[in-house]
């Protein structure tokens, strides 16, 4: 297990400056999300710690080494990508070993090690399949197995999962994290989708215009968001944000109170989401805009009925402007 360290890390395209002063401490072992919008800097920041990307300026350090111009080769790395670039000729076992045929090392450890790898990886039975016989989930596991052969110091993720359906990424964010509880490795990993950071990390990078907006625990980022920013990209639905005396009011759609008689806010409801164990409904007020809500069943009004949303005791946010 290996610490990553960045400090004071910019990296700029000619004048655009697109990572911003980045200041981060990654524990060995952890579990690293960096989550944000497109365009937010999270690849980028990936590729500067692999060595892809040079850094204009600051510091890189990983297992206690500063790494910052050093060779991707060198920096004790392994990367997954979003595309599996499997060779198609080769097999499963012959996939999973092919660095360390390269690297020269002698059979009967390749095998050893592409065994080990197949069977906390569930690839057993699949070792002498070629490519276009694997599942989409199967092939991800093969390209995370090549990567865990080597033995990294870390592991780097790029969006792994973003080419699967959702039921098949469900099942491969589960695979990921039984995973890095069996290898305690120390993992980052880049999403733009706040579920997967808050169902697989130990931490999350919250990044906004190449810059750190919040670090935390997922629910330390959920229940308290330093700014209007996170609170809106974090949890889903999204943080009801209203601009209020100089600031912005927030509250998350599970702390509305919805009532068809009396409340604090009066208004008709627009739209609802029926998804069977929880129900979303849209209500269009006067005061407040319109304000989601989130309801537990099915029992919901109709559409353009007359509805009252009231906040739960002390669960509203006040954000300054600033």
């Amino acid at each position: 297990m290996s610490s990553v360290i960045l400090k004071n890390l910019k990296k700029s395209f000619g004048a655009v400056g697109v990572i911003k002063g980045i200041d981060l401490l990654i524990e060995p072992g952890e579990f690293c999300v960096f989550v944000g919008p497109s365009g937010c800097g999270k690849s980028t920041l990936l590729r500067l710690i692999a060595g892809l990307e040079e850094a204009s300026s600051g510091v890189i350090e990983i297992a206690g080494r500063e790494v910052t111009d050093a060779e991707p080769s060198e920096r004790g790395i392994a990367m997954v990508f979003q595309s599996y670039a499997l060779y198609p000729h080769l097999t499963v076992r012959e996939n999973i070993g092919f660095g360390l045929s390269l690297a020269r090392l002698p059979k009967a450890e390749i095998a050893a090690k592409v065994q080990a790898a197949a069977e906390i990886l569930q690839l057993g039975p699949l070792l002498d399949r070629k490519p276009k016989a694997l599942s989409g989930g199967q092939r991800q596991r093969v390209a995370i197995g090549r990567a865990m052969v080597r033995d990294p110091k870390v592991f780097l993720l790029d969006e792994p999962l973003s080419n699967l359906d959702a039921a098949l990424r469900a099942q491969m964010r589960m695979e990921l994290t039984d995973l890095h509880r069996k290898l305690g490795a120390t993992m980052i990993y880049v999403t733009h989708d706040q579920v997967e950071a808050m169902t697989m990390a130990d931490k999350i990078v919250v990044l906004n215009g190449g810059r750190i907006e919040q670090v935390g625990s997922p629910m330390e980022l959920y229940n308290a968001p330093v700014s209007p920013f996170v609170a809106g990209f974090i949890g889903s639905p999204k943080m009801n944000l209203v601009p209020r005396d100089g600031g912005t009011f927030g509250i998350r759609p599970e702390h509305l109170d919805l009532s068809t008689s009396a409340g604090l806010w009066e208004g008709t409801v627009r739209h609802v989401e029926r998804l069977g164990a929880e129900s979303i409904l849209y209500l269009a007020t006067q005061e407040m805009g319109e304000l989601t809500i989130r309801i537990q069943g099915q029992d919901c009004p109709a559409l353009g009925a007359r509805a009252f949303a009231t906040p739960q005791p002390g669960r509203a946010f006040h954000f300054q402007a600033a």
